[in-house]
């Protein structure tokens, strides 16, 4: 049986989709997508929705296509449970101790820059590397690793 690999997007139920938006596509790269045809920007396209639907939806993406779309949408519900699934943001690949540690420590400042929260470091066990799970700008956990 042959499988067919699939394009996805990661979808973040959020209370501010521009927000969070902006504050994953200065964590990865990432950039907004272009407007849809016809409208010279965001702005134009949002000022034709009716009010109810201004600002509940934004995305970010891969600049050069590879990564997966991130896509943001606005819920009435607050964040009240750890996130089931979470991103990993790789700052630390092939590093150990203390090389590592400091990758993780200065990728965490620069995104608590961005309104990132350290929520706490997962120390190196003999098994696997250091971890620092952070939460982004609404409380979405994700991990430097």
């Amino acid at each position: 049986m042959t499988t067919t690999v699939r394009e996805f997007q990661v979808t973040f139920d959020c209370a501010d989709p521009a927000r969070v938006s902006q504050f994953w596509c200065a964590a990865l790269g990432y950039v907004l997508p272009s407007p849809p045809p016809g409208f010279e920007s965001w702005d134009a396209f949002e000022a034709g929705l009716p009010v109810e639907q201004r600002g509940s939806a934004s995305a970010c993406q891969d600049p050069n296509g590879v990564g997966p779309r991130l896509f943001f949408q606005r819920v009435p519900e607050g964040k009240v449970v750890k996130n089931r699934v979470h991103l990993d943001i790789r700052v630390g690949t092939g590093l150990t101790g203390d090389a590592r540690l400091a990758a993780l420590e200065a990728e965490g400042s620069r995104l608590q820059e961005l309104g990132a929260t350290r929520f706490r470091l997962l120390p190196a066990d003999g098994i696997n590397e250091s971890c620092l799970v952070m939460q982004d700008v609404e409380g979405n956990e994700f991990c430097l690793d």
